[in-house]
């Protein structure tokens, strides 16, 4: 050794350098980690289908009911009146409301305006219940062939999803008793009023009788059925809203007052 490696006295000889520990990769901690981050995924793409792409294809769905009930107004049709006119709208005799033909497969006919889901909440209805139209951005509800039509004795009965697609009845388990709700088609808007909700199987097909879970009954009432599923993110089960005929409003003589401000802002 040399005098100029020479270690001085009381000092502790330097150690050789360590070689760097390898890290051990788990293949539990790999799966683990790989887990965590498919979950986030999943809770990214809920909030994405669930939350932002209801509210954006809700959107679209009442920008196309809207147009539709603007395609009305143009059709050689009194313009609607502004809100403060159609406060004086006079219904005709409640018995004696025009029923519509039923339209083509995936046609839209009708809107659907309920106050209780939303002020601006004006949704299409289109003939028929299957992924065509209840999974359109530009309807969402969908009114059951076998059932009658607006205004017509018996059961005029549609669908909509409580989450994805537009959620059209997302909040169908708000309405209270006395709720009104709108059919809206080229001859006027038929005015509904909410009585009462029930949950039944998927197989429960009686709601859609003339006269709800009553086979082979006649009716003599005018009764509007919602349909949905339930729980949300479910589809165990069906929630089912039922409501009367209340009296109708001719398109010429403007809406009710209660939807006035929504029809006149949809019209502009």
């Amino acid at each position: 050794m040399s005098e100029t490696e020479r270690v001085p006295v009381g000092a502790a000889p330097s150690e050789p350098p360590r070689r760097p520990r390898r890290r051990r990769i788990s293949v539990v901690g790999v799966l683990g980690e790989l887990f965590i981050t498919a979950g986030v995924l999943v809770l990214l793409f809920l909030g994405w289908q669930v939350w932002l792409n209801d509210i954006i294809v809700g959107a679209e769905q009442t920008s196309a009911a809207n147009e539709l009930a603007q395609q009305w107004d143009d059709a050689d049709r009194a313009p609607v009146p502004s809100p403060t006119a159609t406060a004086t709208a006079v219904p005709v005799d409640p018995g004696e409301p025009i029923v519509a033909t039923p339209p083509a497969e995936g046609a839209s006919f009708a809107n659907l305006i309920v106050p209780r889901l939303g002020s601006d909440y004006r949704r299409p209805i289109a003939e028929g219940v299957g992924l065509a139209v209840l999974n359109n951005r530009k309807t969402g509800v969908g009114h059951y062939p076998q059932t009658q039509m607006p205004g017509e004795i018996g059961n005029f009965a549609v669908a909509a999803h409580r989450t994805t697609y537009g959620a059209g009845f997302h909040d169908i388990n708000k309405l209270v008793v006395g709720d009104s709700i709108f059919v809206e088609t080229e001859d006027g808007w038929y005015e509904y009023v909410y009585r009462g909700t029930e949950y039944v199987r998927p197989t429960g097909i009686g709601v859609l009788e003339p006269v709800p879970q009553v086979a082979d009954a006649t009716s003599t009432d005018r009764i509007i059925t919602l349909t949905s599923c339930h729980p949300y993110l479910s589809s165990a089960e069906r929630i089912i809203a039922y409501g009367v005929f209340e009296t109708w409003y001719p398109r010429a003589g403007g809406a009710p007052a209660e939807i006035a401000t929504l029809v006149q802002a949809g019209a502009n």
